[in-house]
């Protein structure tokens, strides 16, 4: 049986019920057995439809179609398949009566209302697929892979992608589960779930569709143009001096130095939330020399929670903590085992905000670095942890974006200006609370930049504009070895056509623990090496300098780039294809792309490389490095690339 309203259909199936209903400029999807629909928005905002056509051909035949905003779905005795001006998008998976199959499967999870649910599509040949967060060994097309819906420490789940055939798909669910591009079949798969529940939208160009998910999921706050310069981080500066002495270092070089970051273990123990006063016992003066320098202080919080910080009976008896079902309810263990704070939970949001105002704002602090936000436990163990509006297993991956919510809000409110927090994690709409999200921590190589290039695209077509990676990345680099100073100047070129530029890592040889060092606070962790301009040579150091210059040089072009990602969701790190969609050889690259609209980037990623292949669409290009113009009919070109020099072209329109 089928029935309708001005902006859905409502399909009765035997014991299924599948509502298809326009929303924004797409269509909505959900299916359930044995009940109603479920009325939770999860990533999506109630944004109305505004054209709308509905026509039921048989009710009782089950036959109907509904469109809006040029994506039409096709009911067909409870198949569904979705067209555009009458092409074939994408279709559920059919099967023969005698083979007894279903596109959309529900096991029942016994004693609980909730089910594995599974919902499979007919593979399309030759299609690409594009975005869908952070994967370490996801191909950057990822037909053909098969990807966990789930965070862990470098990877990213956010289940929206891009096909080239022109649509969008949005898995609006947080629950754990998975999805598989295979040749043969498209499966999505929740673990534990009520419903499924995915909204598509189809459109000329993938820009157009951007454009149609943002505005259904949220769009990128500000990128304040007093953060578009330098920010100096490194694993970790142990003490208010050692902080106010780089500072002072770059004041004396006058290098402008926009943000400078206190890491982890500024505190006595976890979930404190506050300076140790042994290593920063005047955080005011140390806030007030650094505005003199023209420099933001950002503060390093971790959703970590130790039994012996003086926040934690506050927490746990408010019951603000995550839980576990059985067991102990322990759930990372790192210089301490702890709970995690509860960021689904909207009132334990305003404790912690009320929390970071008191300790933090007090100084005039009011950027946060929200690490393991994914969050990250020691083990796994996802069936057995519960946040407040359920398990781990079907709304685990909703955390990370709760987590930002929580800072950005709480800023908000307290009047902060220019609000952008750095978070390790994210989820569908995050960036609508103030993330510029990075890709965690990852190994110090000339393979993994290359990889980083693809997964910066890649969030970016799932909708998270202002995205970086550690300049150098973080684990392994030794700032003695040749090959590593390489690396990071030719990982620093690149930072600088990425959305923040931003000096991190876990530099070695490793330092021990201040020499006054204690059992908590900041005499009880380690550091890495000195992690700064000057760190790596007189050579480097030269191309560093050169390089901030010409970031500094672009923030007019960098605002206008950020602007879009607010106005029409366009990221500022951008596919080929996002500005060259018919251009069948743009879809194929993972190592170049386009910073904004006019600038191509070609990062070199190979030790020892002076030169690399760079594709130039059809069109005129300006060689950054003074080579004069190319007028390019869509052809590869090999771009001189010395030490100093990574291959930029300018567009010229």
């Amino acid at each position: 049986m089928i029935t309708s309203n001005q902006n859905s259909i409502t399909v009765t199936c035997a014991s299924e019920t599948l509502k298809i209903e326009a929303w924004g400029r797409g269509l909505r999807v959900r299916t359930v057995p044995y009940g109603k629909i479920i009325e939770n928005a999860w990533a999506l905002e109630a944004v109305k439809a505004k054209e709308v056509t509905i026509e039921i051909q048989s009710a009782e035949g089950n036959r109907a179609y509904i469109e809006n905003s040029g994506i039409r779905c096709n009911v067909s005795g409870g198949h569904l398949s979705f067209y555009k001006d009458g092409k074939l998008l994408f279709e559920e998976e059919r099967h023969l009566s005698h083979s007894n199959g279903r596109a959309r499967t529900y096991r029942p999870i016994l004693g609980t209302n909730n089910f594995e649910a599974t919902i499979r599509f007919e593979a399309q040949d030759g299609e690409k697929i594009h975005g869908m967060g952070e994967y370490r060994k996801a191909k950057y097309d990822l037909k053909g892979c098969m990807l966990e819906l789930a965070h862990r420490n470098a990877q990213i789940s956010i289940p929206f992608f891009v096909s080239d055939r022109g649509y969008g798909f949005l898995w609006n669910n947080p629950a754990v589960g998975s999805v598989t591009f295979a040749e043969n079949v498209t499966e999505w798969k929740a673990i534990s779930t009520q419903q499924i529940d995915y909204w598509v939208c189809a459109a000329d160009t993938p820009a157009e569709i951007i454009e149609k998910y943002t505005e259904v999921t949220g769009r990128a706050t500000e990128l304040p143009e007093s953060l578009m310069g330098l920010w100096q981080c490194k694993l970790r500066y142990r003490s208010q001096d050692e902080l106010l002495e780089v500072a002072r270092e770059y004041h004396r070089r006058n290098i402008k130095l926009d943000v400078i970051v206190i890491d982890f273990f500024h505190w006595d123990y976890q979930g404190d939330w506050d300076f140790d006063p042994e290593y920063w016992p005047d955080p005011q003066a140390m806030v007030d020399e650094l505005k003199s320098y023209g420099t933001r202080l950002m503060v390093s919080i971790w959703p970590t929670v130790d039994r012996r910080s003086k926040n934690f009976a506050d927490l746990n008896n408010n019951g603000y903590l995550v839980l576990t079902d059985r067991g102990l309810p322990a759930m990372m263990d790192f210089n301490g085992c702890m709970q995690f704070f509860d960021a689904t939970n909207p009132d334990a949001r305003r404790m912690g905000a009320k929390i970071l105002k008191h300790n933090y704002g007090k100084y005039g602090i009011d950027m946060f670095w929200l690490d393991v936000a994914e969050p990250e436990f020691t083990v796994y163990d996802r069936d057995i942890y519960r946040y407040s509006i359920g398990s781990a297993l079907e709304v685990g991956n909703i955390y990370p974006r709760n987590y930002s919510q929580m800072v950005y809000e709480g800023l908000v409110e307290d009047n902060a200006k220019d609000v952008l927090n750095l978070v390790r994690c994210a989820w569908v709409g995050s960036p609508k609370y103030g993330a510029l999200v990075w890709s965690g921590d990852i190994d110090c190589s000339f393979a993994q930049m290359k990889n980083q290039i693809g997964i910066g695209i890649n969030m970016g077509i799932a909708g998270i504009p202002y995205w970086i990676s550690d300049t150098g990345g973080f684990e392994g680099g030794n700032i003695n070895d040749p090959v590593f100073k390489e690396l990071i100047v030719r990982w620093y070129q690149w930072a600088v056509y990425t959305p923040v530029l931003r000096m991190h890592g876990d530099r070695q040889p490793t330092l021990a623990p201040v020499e006054r060092g204690t059992d908590h606070g900041g005499g009880f962790c380690h550091s890495g090496s000195s992690n700064e301009l000057w760190s790596y040579g007189e050579e480097a150091y030269e191309i560093f300098v050169k390089y901030l210059d010409i970031r500094e040089n672009m923030k007019e072009y960098i605002k206008k780039t950020a602007k879009e990602a607010q106005t029409c969701g366009l990221p500022m790190i951008r596919a080929m294809f996002l500005e060259f969609p018919n251009d069948k050889n743009a879809w194929e690259l993972s190592d170049q792309y386009m910073f904004g609209s006019d600038y191509l980037v070609a990062p070199v990623t190979e030790y020892g490389a002076r030169e690399r292949s760079v594709y130039l669409p059809a069109g005129k290009w300006e060689a950054m490095d003074g080579g004069g113009v190319i007028e390019s009919r869509g052809e590869t070109v090999v771009a001189s690339a010395p030490l100093d020099y990574t291959p930029v072209y300018k567009r010229i329109k």
